[in-house]
């Protein structure tokens, strides 16, 4: 419970159903697309579907405006998963895309095994591309 409760307040990710990601999440899905993993902090998300990493940015005092971001596996150059430490309360997992900007990151309650379910699917779709 308190684990729960401090990902909330430091926005923490959590593996979640894709349905409470939102509707307009759904709507950005393709037909046919296949959510493999779907994870949420307090206001924003991200998923892992068959062919891309969805990332939600919800905006504004409301978090109505949403944007939608995709990053094709097909994009990605490398990435990277850090494990929670003794002290740490997060994990987080970077994902540099072919842009040569800096990496995206996600951060993760610790000993949740969100991350390293997010690296998996990650890896395995990155090994099949």
């Amino acid at each position: 419970m308190l684990g729960r409760l401090l990902g909330a307040i430091t926005g923490d990710a959590g593996q979640v159903e894709p349905k409470d990601l939102g509707p307009r999440f759904l709507e950005a899905l393709l037909p046919g697309e296949e959510v493999l993993a779907a994870f949420r902090t307090v206001r924003d998300g991200f998923a892992l579907t068959d062919w891309r990493i969805m990332l939600l940015d919800r905006q504004g005092v409301t978090g109505s405006k949403t944007e939608v971001v995709s990053i094709p596996y097909k994009a990605i150059h490398r990435f990277s998963v850090e494990a929670g430490g003794t002290a740490d309360l997060d994990e987080e997992l970077k994902v540099w895309d072919r842009s040569g900007a800096e990496p995206t990151a996600f951060s993760f309650r610790r000993g949740t095994g969100a991350a390293m379910a997010a690296q998996r699917v990650l890896a395995e779709r990155m090994r099949g591309s």
